[in-house]
């Protein structure tokens, strides 16, 4: 039943229903450790132990598998507690990878620091060129692992051409839908067998709560997941799945604006003389925009700039910002801006995948767009 109703309707409503006895329209925050038993190996509702699982936790992610039209979602102690679950679950010793040559920094340093230790292999290749990724497949290539748009560049992959690349090759396609959203991309009806979500950035939405997320159709994928989640233990506590909750409530409303923003602001960059290039996918000389159009309900609320003056004019930019503050993050009610190859992708320096000096990336937040303009226009 909830597969068929609207978007915003499951978001509001999937995982949870009015509490029969008290009537609470929103779940409870169930702060408790462990669950009586009736007798021995007799559980109420499924619960033991709040590691292995909790009922706020259990509604989240329902929500979240039902977000992606999925049947299995589980929920994370953080967008790299789900990065790690989802790597050790499909890779073992001996196996090959293939990342986006413009990958988030956090994702690239555990697997080039962390999985290389334990006989992992990776390979980049561009997400925009299926045909380069289909080369950088190797006879032990198990996983695809693609961000679209990606982080910080904003490229954008085909996922149905990119899952027939990694199903030809035997391997499975995971898709990063963190800048997208369910509410732009639901990259599962697209071929994906994996979608994963840091939850603190959109669909928390506000600046509050740090999770991550696991979404697929397959079962067995989704018991490796349940092992590793409750092996592992990285899971959210009550609160977090709570306010990750509220959060999505309002989604839908919130990535529209987002978007309408955006979409002002990548216009206004243009034409600007200080701007050397706007990258946003929905500008239409974006080389991504016949795909994004044709996949994405709307283009989102990134957008990443490299400035006319090179690095110091990028770091002068950064610093002038009165709305737009300086932070690490994505994906809150406000407006962010920061230096990529200072800050979130500074693991990459020295590598194949190293951002460029001049770009700055701007997370655009749901504030009145006339002021975003005019702080943007006096910080430049």
């Amino acid at each position: 039943m909830t597969d068929q109703l609207g978007f915003s309707t499951r978001a509001v409503h999937a995982g949870f229903d009015p509490d029969p006895q008290t009537g609470a329209v929103n779940v409870p925050i169930y702060a408790s450790s462990t669950f009586a038993q009736d007798g021995v190996g007799g559980l109420r509702g499924g619960f033991e132990y709040a590691r292995t699982g909790n009922p706020t936790r259990t509604a989240l992610e329902a929500n979240l598998a039902a977000l992606e039209l999925g049947r299995h979602g589980r929920a994370f102690s953080s967008g790299m507690a789900a990065t790690d679950c989802a790597l050790r679950a499909t890779l073992r010793p001996g196996d090959h990878l293939v990342i986006p040559d413009d990958a988030y920094g956090g994702t690239f340093r555990l697997i080039d620091k962390v999985f290389t230790q334990w006989g992992i292999e990776y390979s980049v290749a561009p997400v925009s060129d299926p045909d380069a990724v289909r080369n950088a497949l190797r006879p032990n290539t198990k996983l695809v692992w693609v961000e679209t748009p990606t982080n910080p560049l904003l490229n954008v992959g085909d996922i149905p051409a990119l899952a027939d690349v990694a199903h030809g090759g035997g391997a499975k396609l995971v898709v990063d839908n963190t800048f997208a959203s369910p509410y732009l991309q639901q990259p599962l009806l697209l071929g994906a067998d994996i979608v994963i979500h840091s939850t603190t950035k959109y669909l928390g939405g506000h600046s509050d709560v740090v999770g991550g997320a696991l979404v697929t159709d397959d079962p067995e994928l989704d018991a490796a997941f349940a092992f590793l989640q409750n092996g592992a233990g990285a899971v959210p506590g009550p609160t977090d799945a709570f306010l990750t909750l509220r959060g999505i409530k309002t989604l839908a409303v919130r990535m529209d604006r987002h978007c309408d923003n955006a979409e002002t602001l990548a216009e206004f960059l243009s034409g600007h003389p200080a701007v050397a290039e706007v990258i946003y996918p929905g500008l239409p000389q974006h080389p991504g925009n016949a795909v994004a159009q044709k996949q994405m309900r709307r283009f989102g609320g990134m957008i990443s700039v490299r400035l006319a003056g090179g690095r110091d004019a990028a770091l002068k930019f950064c610093s002038n910002t009165k709305l737009f503050t300086l932070a690490e993050s994505l994906g809150g009610v406000e407006s962010l801006i920061e230096h990529p190859g200072a800050m979130t992708h500074a693991s990459t320096a020295g590598s194949a995948l190293e951002v460029p000096a001049d770009l700055v990336r701007l997370s655009v937040g749901i504030e009145d767009v006339s002021d975003l303009l005019a702080d943007i226009e006096q910080a430049l």
